[in-house]
């Protein structure tokens, strides 16, 4: 595997464990920004949508540019929001600070994952794409609580500090061990040729999966503190153990899912949604039971966004995986959060804690239903392996890019 996909997981690391530090952070955050509680939960909402809305736009203003040199400088731009959100005075410094983080961190992933593309070959790419997103995991496994752990000890400004160090950290492992790749600024750099993907009707209905798979996960990831504590009984002592034991799930998951997402994509995604819609609906059944309700979330960890793989793989195959297309498609399961959320927390207040699983159940039923074309379409076709390859980013990577597994 090429040193530059450890690289690259690294600044997705620090990508998300920044997008998650204020949900650890917020009795903080609202004592030192004179806010309520509410008003910082607004800037996970604003960093959220910040990313789904704003990423692709700046993705666009990069695509003439090698994609190192754009990855750098969106960590410029990402090390300029954290420092602003670090000595932010007041709530609304901090809001900019968000949206600014937001942006780029959407960007960069679109980049991130069209560079795993082009320093692999054909045979590890959908292994690349699950190491890279372990950086996502991590940030989930890792990146969560330490910033947590940091903001309770030194102060909420320290995490912000300590991400701006990590940011700086990435960002000089990305100038020292990312190659840039020859002739990626012309091949990558048309927007009437990017956009041109975005003519097939198919891309866009593979894109609404994404978007089903990652809000069903995140219909119960959003909200699993107070199912386990208010349904299930745990004391909050126990909630971080529970929570590292899920983002253990999520990093093994990526891994077994990334070894099988290149010839068996559309399986993959068959089997991890109906598992995942059987652990929904049990864990809103038997979350009551705790012998019953740690070895479904844990499932649900197991086979939730460490589809991840499966799904970029699937829609740079229909698609393409230069970068307005990675971003775009990051951009829908940013979507898939924001339904979660949104959907999850008022149907609390109507149907009680248990609501946010069968909203996962519901969403996880239409991300099967969105398989289907495909489904009929290979048993017409009587095909029964996957393409091995997707539409090119440009021209082959050269062999001493390519590395080995």
């Amino acid at each position: 595997m090429p040193r530059a996909v450890y690289v690259l997981a690294l600044g997705i690391f620090t990508m998300v464990t920044s997008e998650f530090v204020v949900a650890g952070l917020m009795p903080q955050m609202a004592d030192g920004l004179d806010a309520t509680i509410p008003e910082i939960g607004y800037l996970i909402t604003a960093f959220a949508a910040a990313m789904a809305l704003g990423g692709p736009f700046l993705t666009v203003a990069l695509l003439r540019m090698r994609q190192k040199s754009a990855l750098v400088l969106l960590f410029g731009v990402f090390l300029a929001g954290n420092v602003l959100a670090a000595l932010a005075p007041d709530y609304r410094t901090m809001l900019v600070a968000r949206v600014l983080t937001g942006i780029a961190s959407q960007a960069f992933f679109g980049v991130s994952l069209s560079l795993v593309f082009r320093v692999t070959g054909p045979a590890v790419r959908g292994r690349a794409v699950a190491v890279a997103l372990n950086g996502l995991m991590l940030g989930t496994l890792l990146g969560l609580p330490i910033s947590t752990v940091i903001g309770e000890h030194l102060g909420w400004r320290a995490a912000f500090w300590a991400i701006t160090a990590l940011t700086v950290l990435a960002a000089l492992a990305t100038l020292t061990g990312v190659p840039a790749v020859e002739g990626d600024a012309d091949e990558n750099g048309g927007l009437r040729r990017e956009l041109g993907a975005f003519r097939s009707p198919r891309l866009w209905f593979t894109l609404t999966t994404s978007t089903f798979v990652i809000g069903a996960t995140f219909s119960a990831f959003s909200y699993l503190n107070p199912i386990l504590t208010g349904i299930t009984g745990f004391s909050t002592g126990a909630v971080p153990l529970l929570l590292i034991g899920y983002g253990a799930a999520t990093v093994v998951g990526n891994t077994v899912v990334g070894r099988f997402a290149d010839r068996r994509t559309l399986p993959v995604l068959l089997i991890g949604l109906a598992l995942n819609l059987a652990f929904l609906v049990g864990f809103a059944l038997f979350a009551h039971l705790p012998v019953a309700a740690v070895p479904l979330m844990t499932g649900i960890g197991l086979v939730g966004v460490t589809m991840n793989p499966a799904l970029v793989t699937r829609v740079q195959r229909v698609g393409n995986a230069r970068p307005l297309v990675n971003t775009v498609h990051s951009s829908f399961i940013t979507l898939g959060i924001i339904i979660a959320t949104s959907v999850g927390g008022p149907a609390i207040d109507t149907f009680g804690l248990r609501a946010p699983l069968w909203v996962g159940a519901g969403l996880a039923l239409l991300g099967l239903g969105t398989l289907l074309p495909d489904v009929l379409r290979r048993g017409a076709e009587g095909g029964t392996a996957e393409p091995e390859t997707v539409p090119a980013a440009g021209r082959k990577t050269a062999p001493d890019l390519a590395g080995a597994a």
